[in-house]
């Protein structure tokens, strides 16, 4: 079976068909790199601190998330 053949069948699958097969997938990939190294947030908070650049609340940045996957 090819990529495509298996992509048309999974589109074709009920919502919480899909939901499963998602969850599946995502289970057998390895974890994200969410590691960030004390330099990086130094780095982050001296941006911060001398105003180089501007903080975003929760709400905004939930807001610019959603908007980006819109695309």
């Amino acid at each position: 079976m090819t990529l495509i053949q298996i992509q048309k069948e999974a589109v074709a699958l009920s919502e919480r068909e899909r939901i499963d097969l998602v969850r599946t997938l995502l289970d057998t990939l390895p974890p994200a790199g969410l590691d960030v190294s004390d330099e990086e947030v130094a780095v982050r908070e001296r941006e911060l601190e001398s105003g180089e650049v501007e903080p975003l609340s929760h709400e905004e940045f939930v807001s610019r998330v959603q908007k980006e996957r819109r695309r």
